[in-house]
Formats: C-alpha cells, structure tokens, sequence
C-alpha cells in the first residue's frame, strides 16, 4: 500500500490559536468636512503640550512639537514633500474624543485621516477627510484612544504638510464602564428565563475568542466596538487573567472554558473512559477547581463552561452500548464539576457545550446541577428553538458557536470538494443566526458568534471576522446585530461572479484563468491579492502567495501549482481603510497534456508487488496505464519495487509522463529492453520530488521499466498514470 487514503473532508477542530499579524486600522469612515457644532463646554484640550512625533520634518524649525505647543500663528511642523506622512499626539492616557481643530499653513492636506490608537501601532480611522480646502478644519470626531494621528493620504499642492497647530479635545481618561458586577443568575421560570448580572437582565452579546491572550488589549477595544458585551474562551489557566483584565478594561464579560477530552466534536481531541478513568477526572475537576477559585471574583468572568463538543465526539471512540454508557459517564463526570463549581462559586453559573441538541438528553438525565446548556449550531441554528419545544426542556440555553454555514453542512461543488459561502452569504448567515436566537425569546439568553479570529488560512477565510487584521462583510453584519446600525462605517469591496476557467483540468504549472467582479461601496480604490490553498490537495491549509498577472476587466491569469488535485484559489480586495472582500473557488490541477499517442495505454503491465486491500484497493498494476486519473498502482511499503511495460512491438517514443500519488519516488531509474532481459538505463534521478514528471527520453524499445530504488515518504510507490508517448 502507498499511503493511507484521505477522506474528503472531516469537520475541522475550528480551536486553534496561534501567533498571529497585529490589526490593522478600524472602523474607517467616509465623511467629508464638517464644521463642529457650537457647544464646546465640556471639550478639554488634550493635545497642547503633550509629546508629538513625526513621520518627517522639513528642517530644525519645523518638529512635531511644534504643532502642540499652543501657538497658532508663530511656530508650526511642516513634514517631507510627499503624499504618506503623519503627525501624532501623545494624550499619555486613555481618552474619550470628541473633535480635533486642524489649522493649516498654506500647505494644507486635501485628503487625510484622524486615527486613534490605544497603543501606537493598531490604528483605527475616526474621520476621513475628502476635498479639504484648507484654513481651519474642525472636526467632530466619536471614538476612544491615547494617540492620535494625522494621517495625510493626499496634498493640495507640491510642498509638503504645515500645521500650525493640531489640537485634539475630549474627556481624559475615557468612559468605558466597567464590566456590570453582582452576582449572575438564570432567573425565572419555564419559557420566561433572564440572565441577570448584578439583579439587572443581561443579553450575552458575544463572539469567540483566537487571537493571543497578550493580544487581548490590542483587540478587544475592536469587540467592544463593535457592540459586543462577552466574548467565550476553550481553555482557562493562569495566562487567562491577561484576557481577563482587558476585558475588564472595555467593561467586557468572558465565559470561561473548561476542555475535556474528545472535545471539538468529530475529528479531534483524544478519548478517555469517563467510565473508569478515575485519574483523569480526578485531575480535571482539581484543576478547574483552582481556577474557578482564581478568578470567581474577576469582574469580568461571566459563567464557567465545562468542556466542548465531547457528547457527540464520544462516537469516534466507542459505539453501541459502550458508546451510551460513556455519554452518560461524561455528563455524570460534568455534573461533578459543576457541583463543585458551585461551592466554590456560588455567583456565577455553569454551562456545558455541545454540538448538537441531541446531546440535551442526557445533560437532562446526568448533569441536574447545569444552570443552563449551550450549543454549537452553525446552519440549524434556526432548529434549535424547535429541538428545545419538541424535547420539554427545562433550562434555558445560550449557543456558543454559530454563524454562516460550516464546511462540514455545504453541498459539494463541480471538483467535489464542500462550496464555501460567499461573503454575502457569510454575513447574511451571522444575521440570520442572531434573528433565530433573539426569536426564542425567554430561554436563548444570547450568543457567541463564530469566531473573532485573525488566522489568515483556509479555516480563518472561512470562520473569521478579522482575518489577517482585515475587517469583512461578516465584521460590520455582527456589528449591525448587536448596535442596530453599521451607518456611517466605511465598508469593505464586495466580490461577485467569482468565475475559474478552466475550473476541472487546470495543467500543472501552467495557467488558469480567474475572473471577479469587485465594487467597493465607498468608492475605494482597491487592491487585489490572490492566494492558493492546498487544503484538499495536500492537507496544507495555509494560504500562499499565487503567481498572478492581471489581464483586465477583473480577470486575472493565475500560475497553477505543480502538486495535482484540488486546491483553492482566492481573490482578496482590500480598500486600504482595513477593510477586505475575499472569495474563493476551487480548481483542479491536471497533469499537462503531452502530444502524441500514449503508447502504453492499455498494455500488458507487471509489477514487483500490489497492495491487494487498504483503503482505495486493490491498486493492481494495469491501473496505471488505463488513462483514468482517480485510480493507481501502488507497491508494498519497500524497497526495491518495479514496474514494467510491454508495448507488444518495438516501438519509437520520446516523452514519458509519470503522475504520481503522494507515495512517489525519490530515486528511480527509466530502464528499456527489446527482450525483456537485456536493460539498458534511458534516465535516472535521485531528486524525484513527485507530482508530474514529464520526461525527454527519446528512445526505440518493446519493454520499459521503472526501477524504483528510494521512496518519498514513509509509503510504499504509487503511480496514478505511466504515459509513454510516441
């Protein structure tokens, strides 16, 4: 056997977090000029006096400070003479904005930005300025942050940019409240459920949580923006008090995870025997214990949730009886911990999360001490009001996971690989989400929408809001379901009609054709990358740079890869304002044609050995010279292995085109015979890297061979087609 077979898809674990690249710029708008109004009493000026750097000076006299240090007609910062220049002010503190007074010298700025940071580096717009015309400009601004900038995107002439003064006015210190505090509690009766958070009702607004808890600073001012009230953590240990904190900072809520073991549903995580394995339960509830014990007075915790998905994973270790007899040990054994929550924390209640409601049941039955369930529901979300009727439930629920369709609820496309949603439909998929749970009034107590992430791969252009710091239509859609508007926001291109030609045999390393329509609804000029994913193709689901050149008219002609399957292709549009459109489409890479007639086709072939079962099998050698791509010959997991041709006659050929399977030949030899005894070597290599190898071999001979002598992997040799063209 080659190499064990990949399925097509299993749903992905959808958990991981992992370093990733800073947010960029946020919430930009697209507003023109706008005179202040009147009443300015309760403005202070923030700005004069404090520190103020630069992107460039034109001289001595002209330093950032300049533009800070109260005068308005003597002294002023005049940057290099280019379009890209800045100047910021330090506040030294946190602050609420309410306008900034922009005097300029005659070198004024036509287009430019107000930003506001809370660290220096991550960047959101306040204001965007179009078609200014100089003199004073006066600004009302809304937003929060310690700098702030002038970011200049255009000049009204050749100089550069003169500001006699930059002056930012608000409330210092700001005015995030604080997390509301008090005892949590699920109150009420049956159908009439509230989550009160210090005797007030509480709707959890929420979103998940990938980036770095280090990052949690950087990011969640983002969440909170964008309306949210919670955001729901996998994990809790002693670096959870960093995302604790921050979210405090916002006046942000976190639900706290526990992990058991097989969490994240099929496909993940390792199997315990809840049943017996008494080590591995004793050493879970010690350690939720501690934690629970950590952080039970944290303002910002907001309810425990104990384990994730594990109910329905179960089935990948166990079946029939067994199967039942672990799912109740494993709500039993979170039952336990849920009770021993409670005596340590008696104010904030417990959850259990799965991913189906089909798990209900059995927390009904096992776990009496939950306060509440949850689930993970992504395209049924919708059902889950009529599992909750049709099963007489008796406490509420929130869902923890929900959005837009997973790969795992998609029909399959032309390539047979699932068909991602667009953008449109992924943002329409979080709407509908947040309607449906809304709709259950009196038992769904909120959400956490999937996922605020910033992993720029195949799971993170699916699920995330912000990949690669980016925002999509999905960011500005949860935005909208949970502030009632997303007015005034600049927002991202939108792609249509993402067409790939041809979409089923794009040859390896030659060209295939990509077509999108883009419309940015602000305006924006835009910018294209294009990127390819060999998730379907080689299990890598990173996103990599593609060879692209544009053709026009939103056509672009893209370098296939050399590695044969299914891969995924991808057009991302972004505005430059942080904002970013991505479609994506599938494509099949081929091997290349080769002219002539295949000589082998359909003749006699023998091989050193077969793999007779496993997986795909019998891949019997005659495999490898029907002409069909989707079957192949592998060897037994040795070496040798050979694999030899008769073409019946002495024939003439001159170009041989193997196509391997992942199970290819690093070493190998091209041998021909007239008789089938006395070889001669044609071609050999010690550098075979698989894929296609399309081979000059100009030669005259009845029998040709392979002979294989170091494999690539770990496998046996497998070829999908031996072509001998003549």
């Amino acid at each position: 056997m080659s190499r064990p077979r990949r399925f097509a898809h299993t749903p992905p674990t959808r958990r991981a977090a992992v370093p990733l690249l800073a947010l960029g710029a946020l919430l930009a708008s697209s507003l023109t000029v706008a005179l202040a109004p009147d009443a300015r009493a309760a403005d202070t000026l923030l700005s004069q006096g404090r520190p103020a750097t630069a992107s460039s000076q034109e001289g001595d006299g002209y330093a950032a400070s300049a533009a800070v240090d109260g005068d308005l007609t003597g002294t002023r910062w005049a940057g290099a003479w280019s379009d890209t220049q800045w100047l910021q002010v330090d506040l030294g503190r946190r602050a609420d904005l309410s306008r900034a007074v922009l005097t300029w010298e005659n070198a004024y700025g036509k287009d430019y930005e107000i930003q506001a940071s809370d660290d220096g580096t991550d960047w959101r717009t306040l204001k965007k300025v179009t078609g200014g015309d100089g003199g004073t400009d006066d600004l009302a601004l809304s937003g929060s942050g310690r700098y702030v900038r002038m970011q200049g995107l255009a000049r009204s002439g050749g100089y550069g940019y003169s500001l006699w003064e930059f002056q930012v006015y608000g409330s210092a210190g700001g005015t995030v409240p604080p997390p509301a505090t008090g005892a949590v509690k699920v109150e009420g009766t049956r159908g009439d459920w509230r989550l009160t958070v210090g005797g007030r009702p509480f709707t959890v607004k929420g979103v998940t949580w990938g980036p770095p808890v280090a990052d949690a600073a950087a990011y969640l001012p983002d969440v909170r923006e964008m309306g949210a009230n919670t955001v729901r953590t996998w994990g809790t240990d002693g670096s959870s008090k960093a995302l604790l904190d921050a979210a405090a900072a916002q006046g942000l809520h976190v639900i706290n995870g526990f992990w058991l073991q097989p969490g994240g549903g099929p496909g993940s995580g390792g199997c315990v025997d809840y049943v017996t394995d008494t080590a591995y339960k004793d050493n879970a509830l010690a350690e939720f214990a501690r934690w629970v014990d950590a952080y039970k007075s944290h303002p910002a915790t907001l309810m425990w949730n104990v384990g994730n998905e594990s109910v329905l994973g179960l089935q990948n270790c166990y079946s029939g009886d067994r199967l039942e007899a672990e799912r109740n040990a494993y709500t039993g054994f979170v039952d336990e911990v849920a009770k021993k929550i409670h005596s340590i924390d008696p104010d904030h209640p417990v959850t259990s999360t799965d991913a189906w409601t089909g798990a209900w049941p059995y927390y009904e039955r096992n776990a009496p001490d939950l306060d509440l369930y949850a689930v993970n529901a992504y395209s049924g979300v919708c059902r889950v009001r009529q599992d909750w009727t049709d099963g007489g439930y008796g406490k509420p629920y929130i869902v923890t996971e929900t959005g837009p369709a997973g790969e795992w609820e998609v029909p399959d496309d032309a390539n047979g690989v699932p068909d991602e949603p667009t953008d449109a439909q992924k943002a329409d998929g979080y709407a509908r989400a947040w309607n449906c749970v809304t709709g259950h009034q009196g038992v769904a107590l909120g959400a956490t929408l999937f996922h605020y992430g910033t992993e720029h791969d195949f799971g993170g252009v699916w699920f995330n809001l912000v990949p690669d710091g980016l925002r999509r239509l999905s960011y500005y859609a949860v935005k909208k379901a949970y502030t009632g508007s997303a007015a005034g926001d600049d927002t991202p291109p939108v792609i249509s009609g993402m067409t790939v030609s041809p979409a089923s045999s794009a040859p390896a390393g030659g060209e295939f054709t990509v077509h999108a329509d883009v419309r940015d609804p602000d305006g924006d000029p835009v910018t294209y990358r294009i990127f390819l994913s060999g998730t379907y193709a080689n299990g890598d689901k990173r996103l990599v740079a593609a060879k692209w050149r544009s053709t026009g008219n939103g056509t672009f002609a893209v370098a296939a890869p050399q590695g044969l399957g299914v891969w995924k292709v991808y057009v991302q549009a972004e505005d430059g304002h942080g904002n970013v459109g991505i479609e994506t489409r599938s494509v099949r890479v081929v091997a290349p044609p080769v002219s002539g007639t295949d000589l082998a086709l359909d003749r006699p072939v023998t091989a050193s050995s077969f793999q007779p079962s496993y997986g795909d099998c019998p891949c019997t050698p005659d495999l490898a010279v029907d002409g069909r791509a989707g079957t192949r010959w592998a060897s037994d997991w040795s070496d040798p292995q050979w694999l030899q041709v008769d073409l019946g006659a002495s024939r003439s050929f001159r170009t041989l085109q193997l196509v391997w399977d992942p199970a290819y030949a690093r070493s190998y030899e091209v041998r021909v015979s007239d008789d089938g005894r006395a070889w001669r070597t044609v071609y050999a290599t010690t550098a075979g890297d698989g894929d296609v190898d399309t081979l000059d071999v100009p030669a005259t001979a009845r029998h040709v061979r392979l002979e294989l002598t170091a494999r690539g992997t770990d496998w046996g040799y497998s070829l999908h087609e031996l072509g001998i063209y003549g």
